[in-house]
């Protein structure tokens, strides 16, 4: 079973409506997915979130007794199944209630949804700078500085990764590697600064869901600022592209060289 298999099956999958085989499947699949797990977790906190914040009010008392006398008396002899029949008025009280919560559902199970792949878009740039800071080669080409690190991705990524900044005795350009970002080819530059290492990830950024909150601006940019794991990060999309910086170098610091870019 696939990634795209198993987080399409998450919501029926918590809801136990899926056949014993796919259940099986899903169970194994999330065992030996950290991501998809994560997804589980995350839809499962959404539909408990929904399920405790959709508002409850009582009916008022005129309704109550517009139903009661709209209620249809008893009926003797009528068929099991067939002795109940919603007298019109709960008809329209329920169908207007459907109209006014089921926009509301759908809003708030797409922007928790939304808020939860942002999560994940940050989450996915401290994991690639994790591959940088545990791999014994991180560089597949050493600087020369920009115009020979440039050149070296051309044939190996399905973009033209736009790198405006070279390095300079602040931050010098140690190389770069061709990585993954979620699903998609990246550009990876590895900085320095004294003895930090700070990754630079350029990808392609359509269809993924960009962070709207917690911006500053960067240029001619807004620019999503936070920090997970230990671990400062800063992102902001320009065009096609998408940027993710991500170091354990101060803040400040980080911003003054995100400004560079």
């Amino acid at each position: 079973m696939t990634c795209d298999d198993a987080r399409a099956s998450l919501l029926d999958y918590q809801r136990e409506r899926l056949p014993a085989p796919a259940r099986v499947e899903v169970h194994a699949h999330l065992d030996t997915c950290p991501e998809c797990a994560r997804a589980a977790a995350i839809e499962h906190a959404l539909t408990t979130a929904l399920e405790e914040r959709l508002p409850q009010h009582p009916a008022s008392l005129a309704l109550k007794r517009r139903l009661a006398a709209d209620w249809p008396a008893p009926v003797a002899a009528r068929a099991r199944w067939s002795a109940w029949r919603p007298a019109p008025a709960f008809g329209l009280a329920l169908a207007a209630v459907l109209l006014v919560l089921t926009p509301l559902l759908y809003y708030e199970r797409l922007t928790s949804r939304t808020t939860s792949e942002q999560a994940i878009l940050v989450s996915e740039a401290v994991n690639d700078h994790l591959r940088v800071l545990s791999s014994q080669h991180p560089l597949d080409v050493e600087s020369g500085g920009i115009h020979q690190v440039k050149p070296w991705f051309e044939g190996r990524l399905d973009f033209a990764p736009v790198l405006a900044f070279e390095g300079d005795a602040e931050f010098p350009l140690r190389g770069g590697s061709v990585g993954y970002f979620r699903d998609r080819k990246a550009a990876v530059l590895v900085y320095t600064r004294r003895l930090h290492l700070v990754s630079l990830i350029v990808f392609r950024a359509e269809n993924l869901a960009w962070p709207a909150g917690d911006l500053i601006r960067l240029g001619s940019v807004q620019a999503h600022v936070t920090a997970e794991r230990g671990f400062n990060v800063i992102a902001w999309r320009r065009g096609d592209l998408g940027y993710a910086l991500v170091s354990d170098v101060d803040a400040r610091e980080l911003r003054q060289l995100a400004a560079r870019m």
